[in-house]
């Protein structure tokens, strides 16, 4: 039986996603911050799926220290894992955090740094099993610096370079590295963002992640059409751009 381990295991997209490992019979390895809210997750999976393995983790992204130690017992009592998602990450209001400087490290020791961090940890052992994935929630935010959120699409595009640059490290050892590059999402971190017509649900999400993991892709746009919109956006010339409200 394979396992899927997930850190932000209480995210919405992540939710759905274990959903999807879960019906196809993965052990299941949860990790998040609060330990009464993936025990639900836990609980209400075991109702579901009788004849599942579920292991929770507690975890907190900004406190470094503590990161080697959970990456080590992860790995030490649970030997092969083969597929990772990384769903954990803040999206605060752009107006908000640029009168607070400190707001702004914050934000990028949970989206950015904390996924590096552990996935540095992590690499020495998908090496040795000589295979693996790991999937990064990233956002299409990351692609272009606009007005509206750029402080939180320069810690998502920070972190598309690191995954680029390990992907190109760890071609030759079969383990795979996927951008995933949602656009606007109907989830709780979104809650604060007028909805219209390109929102979509974290199910949508979620079958795009699988599809990807199935596939070995690179980086996906989800859903697809934000591929196209992105592609628009980052040949508009700066000189025009800057004057654009985006």
């Amino acid at each position: 039986m394979k396992t899927a381990l997930i850190f932000g295991a209480t995210s919405s997209i992540a939710q759905a996603t274990i959903m999807k490992f879960a019906e196809q019979k993965y052990n299941l390895i949860l990790v998040g911050r609060s330990y009464s809210k993936i025990n639900e997750i836990k609980l209400d999976l075991l109702v579901r799926y009788l004849d599942i393995n579920i292991t929770l983790y507690i975890f907190e992204p900004s406190e470094f220290h503590s990161h080697k130690d959970l990456i080590n017992r992860i790995f030490n009592e649970h030997n092969i894992i083969d597929f990772i998602l990384f769903a954990h990450g803040s999206l605060p209001d752009q107006s908000q955090i640029m009168n607070d400087h400190i707001s702004i490290v914050r934000l990028f020791e949970i989206n950015t740094l904390s996924i590096m961090s552990y996935i540095t940890l992590l690499v020495p052992y998908l090496k040795v099993q000589n295979f693996g994935t790991i999937a990064v929630i990233s956002s299409v935010a990351g692609d272009r610096g606009r007005q509206s959120n750029f402080v939180y699409g320069t810690t998502k595009a920070s972190l598309d370079a690191f995954l680029q640059g390990l992907r190109n490290l760890l071609f030759n050892n079969n383990i795979n590295i996927i951008t995933i590059k949602p656009g606007f999402v109907n989830t709780p971190m979104t809650s604060h963002l007028k909805k219209n017509f390109l929102f979509t649900e974290p199910e949508v999400i979620a079958d795009g992640i699988i599809k990807a993991f199935e596939e070995k892709k690179d980086i996906v746009y989800l859903p697809k059409y934000w591929q196209l919109i992105m592609c628009i956006i980052k040949i508009i010339p700066e000189s025009i751009f800057k004057r654009l409200k985006l």
